[in-house]
């Protein structure tokens, strides 16, 4: 068997991609099921597995600000959603036979571990997956950034980020049919373009510490592994 392109990811998973195809909020089981089904497929070639999920599913700090909430109470409360995604994760991934730990940025003992760069990465040693709830625990950072700052921590080779098309476009490529599909892009063409990536502060992260981002499709099955596996999918973002 051909040993995994990489040894150690980190997998960005937003809340929407838990929701499935209704797109009514909350967390579709099966479209979990799915998911956490190829996790396990990853983790038995041998990759170390770190996971940051969104909570946008539940509740998004945005949406504070448009009820009259201040914005370091609306994201208070999106951190807290992200770990309620990160449970239903964690479940699924358990009832798989995956051995899999919670770590937050803010303390909640009874039903996490609260986050240690140190204990995270022997975690991720002994084949543990392990998943990032809370954010960065600070208001006004999105789960982006929490991305991008725990994969630099952890010594992570490459971020994926999971969205619902295969890649980045010059254009929405569901409002404009011609948009053109980038297979490689540089960090500055990324920030100078403001295309949706990530946020600025997640991809200066990432190009100051030259960690590669991969932008795939998550609801194709399989598309993680054929990553480990050396196939070309998505779009990847690095350095010039």
């Amino acid at each position: 068997m051909t040993a995994p392109r990489y040894k150690r990811i980190l997998l960005k998973l937003s809340g929407e991609a838990l929701e499935g195809t209704s797109g009514n909020g909350g967390i579709d089981f099966p479209t979990l099921g799915t998911f956490c089904d190829e996790i396990k497929e990853v983790v038995e070639m041998g990759v170390e597995v770190g996971l940051v999920v969104g909570g946008g599913n539940i509740f998004r700090g945005v949406q504070g600000l448009e009820t009259g909430l201040d914005q370091p109470t609306g994201d208070y409360m999106g951190m807290l959603a992200t770990v309620i995604n990160a449970l239903a994760i964690q479940a699924s991934l358990e009832k798989r036979s995956v051995r899999t730990r919670v770590m937050t940025a803010i303390e909640m003992r009874p039903i996490a571990e609260p986050y240690i760069r140190r204990r995270a990465t022997r975690h991720l040693e002994k084949g543990r997956v392990v998943i990032f709830g809370a954010g960065t625990g600070n208001p006004f950072f999105t789960t982006d950034t929490a991305a991008a700052l725990r994969a630099n921590e952890i010594g992570a080779e490459l971020v994926m980020k999971a969205t619902k098309v295969d890649g980045i476009y010059d254009a929405d490529p569901v409002k404009n049919p011609d948009a053109v599909k980038y297979d490689t892009l540089d960090y500055t063409t990324v920030l100078t373009n403001k295309l949706r990536v990530m946020d600025a502060t997640a991809i200066s992260l990432c190009r100051e510490n030259s960690l590669p981002i991969l932008v795939f499709d998550l609801t194709e099955p399989g598309n993680v592994v054929k990553v480990l596996r050396g196939e070309t999918i998505g779009t990847l973002v690095k350095g010039e």
